[in-house]
């Protein structure tokens, strides 16, 4: 998402409790939603994401604190003027993003419905890493980096270039649809492909609604664009 960057705004007082709450909850959604599906508290590839998962927290969520600590508070809220459109497809999005998980647990870790080799784990990995990789690079330089899609007016909204906007519009949205696809491979689940799948063609629909919202709402987004011809991938969109 394009950010606003308003050097006479205050910043907002940032409430840690909430941050850590959320930051906690995740790895405890992962715990209740990899292992209760799987049946079974030892299963190695899930254990396995939830360190790493944990482990590129640990490292993200201090940088981002250090240089762009707004952004992490941002994410954990839905904000006044947010598109209607946006809050209907989000319902989707996150219902097909959350299913990613227990659908790889059902099958990887219970039933084996289509036993996969270790180097699918390894694919998954890297496509995940690389997803955390640009979105954290994404927020570093975007301060009002935020969930939902709105006009961010009472703070200065205006184009971001710079970073990975400097190549493509939409850098978090490609992030998160090697997020997406990561995650189900390191489960070792192809079966979790479909709503990792669904989850990266709501983000396809949502990068093409909020650039035409952005061209039409938003002053020097039709430059920007004429300048950074692609959305999601350098090149092809």
């Amino acid at each position: 998402m394009i950010a606003a960057d308003s050097p006479g705004q205050p910043r907002k007082k940032i409430n840690k409790r909430r941050v850590v709450a959320s930051l906690l909850g995740l790895p405890i959604y992962f715990a209740l939603f990899m292992f209760l599906p799987a049946g079974d508290w030892a299963w190695p590839r899930g254990w396995l994401f939830l360190g790493v998962f944990v482990g590129v927290l640990a490292v993200v969520t201090p940088y981002l604190w250090r240089v762009n600590p707004e952004v992490v508070i941002a994410r954990t809220a839905v904000h006044q003027g947010t598109k209607r459109w946006d809050r209907i497809l989000l319902v989707f999005f996150f219902s097909a993003e959350y299913a990613i998980i227990p659908v790889a647990a059902f099958d990887d870790g219970r039933f084996h419905w289509l036993p996969t080799p270790w180097w699918i784990c390894a694919v998954g990995y890297l496509l995940f890493l690389a997803g955390m990789a640009i979105v954290t690079w994404a927020e570093a330089v975007n301060k009002f980096f935020e969930v939902t899609v709105r006009i961010q007016t009472e703070r200065g909204h205006h184009v971001i270039d710079t970073g990975p906007y400097d190549i493509v519009r939409h850098p978090g949205y490609a992030a998160g649809i090697l997020f997406s696809l990561g995650i189900a491979l390191c489960l070792g689940s192809l079966w979790a492909l479909i709503p990792a799948g669904l989850a990266s063609c709501l983000l396809v629909l949502r990068t093409q609604w909020e650039d035409q919202m952005l061209q039409a709402e938003l002053a020097g987004y039709n430059e920007y664009a004429k300048r950074v011809r692609f959305r999601l991938v350098p090149r092809v969109w």
